[in-house]
């Protein structure tokens, strides 16, 4: 078989989890991106390469989420594909075209089998941890933004407010300063508990 890897890279854009995808070739279909391995390159290095050449992304370090290897997966013959995954912030991604992750449409090359267990992955990571991906920063930030990204990444797995609330507080550290420039009552500031 060949071997390929290909990356999930998430993020939160106008309130909404998103993906990257890349044009395929003269067909324009979007796709993860991904790439060959090469003979003597390790799986990390084709994966900076795929992102740098396909996406103009560098410096992430995506995460090994599966071993893809059914047999019909890639209609270009028997491709073994290790699937990585990695959610940024929104900044970090320049120009990287985005997608909404329930608007990506069909992708090819057993893809969507990869877009969607990464997605599953980092929404499953945003139920029991504030931020787990450090899609804010590592802040300060209030709980309101906390519940929105949370809210943006899981709209059906995150808590109403006050559950939220008494879930997330105790596993952040408070800053002891208020938000400033805001109408009202200033909301208090957090900063995760490791940094």
């Amino acid at each position: 078989p060949s071997v390929a890897v290909d990356t999930a890279v998430l993020t939160v854009a106008d309130g909404r989890l998103c993906v990257v995808v890349v044009p395929e070739g003269r067909s324009g279909t979007r796709r993860l991106p991904g790439t060959f391995l090469h003979e003597g390159e390790l799986l990390a290095e084709a994966v900076r390469r795929s992102l740098a050449d396909k996406a103009g992304l560098r410096g992430l370090e995506p995460k090994q989420l599966k071993v893809f290897d059914s047999l019909g997966r890639d209609d270009r013959g028997w491709v073994l594909s290790v699937a990585h995954v990695i959610a940024v912030p929104v900044e970090a991604l320049g120009e990287a075209t985005v997608v909404p992750v329930e608007s990506v449409g069909p992708l090819p090359y057993g893809h969507q089998e990869i877009h969607f267990l990464a997605v599953a992955h980092v929404r499953a990571a945003y139920r029991n941890h504030p931020d787990p991906w450090r899609l804010l920063g590592d802040g300060p930030f209030t709980l309101l933004e906390l519940e929105r990204l949370h809210r943006a990444v899981d709209p059906d797995g995150t808590p109403l407010r006050d559950t939220f609330r008494r879930a997330m507080e105790p596993r952040l550290k408070p800053t002891g300063e208020f938000e400033r420039g805001t109408v009202g009552k200033p909301a208090r500031l957090f900063t995760h508990l490791h940094t």
